[in-house]
């Protein structure tokens, strides 16, 4: 048994603004990344490379707002953030404020597996990727039109947005991401972000810091989250649906829905997640209009890709 499950961010386009053609985009980007970690999975390979997988397929996607579709920061540059975690030995890999790699959950695995270290940042963690046979590439290989547009709208303004459109609805959330539970019962978590449009002062959102955006306990679950970086780093929501199955036994749909719909919205603070537990439950919880999501699960044997 196994069970895979992806997001590309909450806070969708408005069901206004959704064309019949933009859907059907979406739907396919999120099976092919889906199918991709899928194929990993059935043939009995691991979980920490199967979400690595799902989120390399999403940052090549210019539909997402990561890798390859990240979002432009005041300066007119891009920059990247991303997490890996393996549940089996609670190990981890993140890195931050990236601008000249193209995958950047590749290189928060490598940091997992080649260094001592947990977390790198900027020039730092890109002289870390050049030294192990990463290639940089330059800051055009991001310009996506239409997030130069979404910039142009507000570049001037003393303000930011994330993922800032104004045909979404509420537009703060924009992050990809991947749960899995392997066949031999181990879990893991990946996620991956542009972060903020007109973002200043090198910030950086909770995709990269572990227990906050990114979280996996063989003991609990995986969780990987979508939202306002600020609420999920003060709340530390990853970690805090791993807490309320450890300590007080709720079960993973429980938790998630406690944190996402009871204890982030009292704080007005939109976003989502989606979580596996160590049975193979999934969890795919939100409190905006909609959030782009998939999941598989080897018992049900189908691929299910939903918006809102």
């Amino acid at each position: 048994m196994f069970t895979i499950a992806i997001h590309g961010g909450a806070g969708t386009l408005s069901k206004s603004a959704m064309t019949t053609e933009k859907e059907k985009a979406y739907h396919t980007a999120l099976q092919a990344a889906l199918q991709a970690a899928k194929i990993i999975l059935e043939n009995g390979g691991e979980a920490l490379n199967a979400v690595e997988v799902a989120v390399i397929g999403l940052e090549n996607c210019p539909l997402f707002n990561a890798g390859k579709g990240a979002v432009f920061n005041h300066n007119g540059e891009h920059e990247l953030d991303a997490s890996i975690m393996c549940g089996k030995n609670n190990a981890g890999g993140a890195v931050a404020g990236l601008k000249h790699i193209a995958n950047p959950i590749a290189l928060a695995k490598m940091v997992l597996q080649k260094s001592q270290h947990v977390m790198l940042m900027g020039d730092g963690a890109e002289q870390f990727a050049k030294e192990n046979g990463v290639e940089l590439v330059d800051q055009k290989y991001f310009y996506n039109e239409f997030r130069y547009q979404q910039w142009q709208k507000i570049k001037d303004e003393n303000t930011f947005a994330l993922d800032h459109s104004v045909e979404i609805k509420n537009p703060k959330m924009g992050t990809v991401g991947a749960v899995a539970v392997d066949v031999h019962g181990n879990l893991a978590a990946a996620t991956s972000t542009g972060g903020m449009t007109n973002k200043k002062w090198g910030r950086v959102g909770d995709t990269s810091i572990l227990g906050a955006g990114t979280y996996a306990s063989n003991a609990t679950c995986a969780v990987s989250c979508t939202g306002h970086g600020e609420f999920f780093i003060e709340q530390v929501v990853a970690y805090d649906v791993h807490c309320l199955m450890l300590y007080k036994n709720l079960s993973l749909q429980q938790a998630t829905e406690f944190v996402v719909m009871d204890k982030l919205k009292k704080l007005n603070a939109e976003g989502g997640l989606i979580a596996v537990d160590k049975n193979g439950n999934h969890s795919l919880v939100f409190n905006s209009e909609g959030m782009y999501r998939a999941y598989f699960n080897s018992n049900q044997n189908k691929v299910v890709s939903k918006i809102y």
